[in-house]
């Protein structure tokens, strides 16, 4: 079976090395996967300005017109989505798939009050910005937002939650356990055969 590319897109504070379980998961079923590195990923610097280092990696890694499916983890499902929705990315990702993002703001962004961090906060202008057509956008994609009610993270952990697409709650008791819990592997996958 032909399988297309998976391109993984790390968190707050995090390097692509935190999917080394997902990487080898999917590698082992056959799927092409990359990751890259969101420098700086501490919030320094606005998602924005993330979401376009994402563009160009996509444009050196895919070319101009190969499809591929998109997986955001935390903060990397903000900036997934804002390529999708923003930057012409919803012409070119066959599935998006967040895991535990912070769709509606989270509580813990008012630790630190860099830009990145004031984006991800609830009732944000950014994230008040790309919920505004994430409806009609979002459906162009094959959507997906999988969460765990016990985030605390995200809170609250029902901030991952959109009315469009499709969403999976699996029980996992710490936030960065989402990338590396079997339930969750498993369900991707289901996901990224369901053609």
């Amino acid at each position: 079976m032909n399988r297309h590319p998976i391109l993984l897109v790390h968190g707050f504070g995090d390097t692509l090395g935190i999917f080394r379980v997902m990487t080898g998961y999917f590698e082992d079923l056959g799927f092409p996967v990359r990751s890259l590195d969101l420098i700086p990923s501490n919030g320094t610097v606005g998602l924005d300005v993330l979401a376009k280092q994402l563009a160009s990696y996509i444009d050196r890694a895919f070319g101009s017109d190969t499809p591929f499916d998109l997986i955001g983890f935390s903060m990397g499902g903000l900036v997934s989505r804002y390529y999708v929705q923003r930057l012409g990315g919803v012409d070119r990702v066959r599935k998006l798939i967040t895991i535990s993002s912070p769709h509606n703001g989270t509580l813990t962004a008012y630790v630190f009050a860099r830009p990145g961090c004031l984006q991800m906060r609830p009732n944000s202008a950014f994230l008040q910005d790309l919920n505004r057509d994430a409806i009609e956008i979002l459906s162009q994609v094959d959507f997906t937002s999988i969460w765990t009610p016990y985030d605390l993270m995200i809170v609250p952990a029902s901030s991952s939650h959109l009315p469009v697409g499709k969403e999976i709650q699996i029980p996992v008791f710490l936030h960065a356990w989402m990338v590396g819990d079997r339930r969750c592997l498993d369900a991707i996958a289901g996901l990224l055969s369901d053609e």
